[in-house]
């Protein structure tokens, strides 16, 4: 069982320390963040808590998950594993330099004019 937790429908004022406070009753916490929009500045809603070991993380999801804070009902669960990078996906510029999409229904001279599935 996994240690990370994740935190969702968190109010807008909740903090990294004020999330860190309020998981520390549980035990020992890693580390606490609150995920932050890169243009306003402004949370996003949810953050993500790590416990020191998986019983107490349990205890904590719990204890916690759909706990009103500031007129909220918060969601916490056990995060889930990171989905694949973005640049592993469609075409683009990755670790291995340019590639195609990978698509064979997509490209020149499959197709009409300019290629394409068409």
């Amino acid at each position: 069982m996994s240690n990370k937790i994740y935190v969702g429908n968190l109010p807008y004022s909740v903090t990294d320390s004020s999330l860190h406070d309020n998981f520390s009753e549980f035990g020992a916490v890693s580390s606490a963040k609150v995920m932050m929009d890169r243009e306003t500045g402004r949370s996003k809603g949810f953050g993500f808590v790590e416990m020191a070991s998986a019983e107490v993380a349990q205890a904590a999801i719990d204890a916690l998950n759909g706990m009103s804070v500031d007129g909220r009902q918060i969601v916490v669960n056990l995060a889930r594993p990171r989905e694949a990078s973005r640049g592993t996906g469609g075409g683009g510029y990755g670790d291995s330099g340019y590639r195609s999409s990978g698509r064979s229904d997509v490209g020149y001279g499959n197709g009409g004019y300019g290629g394409g599935r068409y």
